[in-house]
């Protein structure tokens, strides 16, 4: 019998592939191979669309031109955002691309927690409109692959190529942990890649349109998420879920 599936439930004892931050890519590339020659199609990415997405995108389709792409439509983002999903779609026409909304529409919410809910409970609308569908779709699959990098903030610095996500049980897989900021930027202008043009507006990390500002020079990349607020994420890289 062939080797068992890794996977959340099985992760103890089971050997983890090793992979080197090559100077090309930096490991992404052997990364996604091990991927989806592991998972398949039973594998999605889950994608905000912000500049570190499109690089992965881009690299994805090197090796899963129709690989399944999860954006998470909060019904909050900005129009370029949108714009910009419907102009990776045109580049990359195998790329499937599910649009998952949350349950509730933005009418439903203010009714069942009132208006404005992002300006009170900031972590309970994300536990809706991000946590909520993403662990809806990811029921589907036995793995899952998010953009984060090191350099990004304090808490993803430990992060792995490979995880064990408590969050969604389930392995998750982070091909660009090794990748700066300086290198991200090389890499769409080399290839030509589409970006949000929020991002030449000093917006170095695009959420929401109700929780996003651009960021003053010397802030951190993610100071103009939550700036009200002590919350740096979204939650769906945090252990635990928000109670209503």
């Amino acid at each position: 019998m062939g080797q068992e599936l890794l996977s959340y439930a099985n992760w103890t004892g089971q050997h983890l592939p090793e992979f080197t931050a090559d100077p090309v890519y930096h490991g992404a590339l052997d990364v996604l191979r091990w991927t989806y020659g592991t998972y398949g199609e039973r594998v999605a990415y889950s994608c905000s669309f912000g500049v570190e997405g499109i690089v992965l995108i881009d690299l994805i389709t090197r090796v899963k031109p129709d690989a399944a792409v999860i954006f998470l439509d909060t019904d909050f983002h900005f129009k370029e955002t949108y714009e910009l999903v419907d102009r990776v779609q045109a580049r990359y026409p195998q790329l499937r691309i599910i649009r998952q909304k949350p349950d509730l529409t933005p009418e439903q919410q203010a009714e069942k927690y009132g208006e404005k809910l992002w300006t009170r409970r900031p972590d309970l609308c994300c536990q809706l409109r991000k946590v909520d569908p993403l662990r809806k779709q990811l029921s589907h699959y036995d793995a899952w692959i998010s953009g984060l990098r090191h350099e990004q903030s304090p808490t993803r610095r430990n992060v792995q190529f490979i995880n064990r996500d408590e969050k969604f049980q389930s392995v998750k897989i982070c091909p660009l942990i090794y990748w700066t900021w300086a290198q991200v930027w090389d890499y769409v202008h080399a290839h030509d890649l589409p970006y949000n043009p929020l991002h030449d507006q000093h917006y170095p990390s695009i959420g929401c349109a109700y929780c996003t500002l651009p960021v003053k020079p010397g802030e951190d990349q993610r100071a103009g998420r939550w700036s009200s607020f002590d919350k740096t994420e979204c939650g769906l890289h945090l252990k635990n879920d928000v109670k209503e």
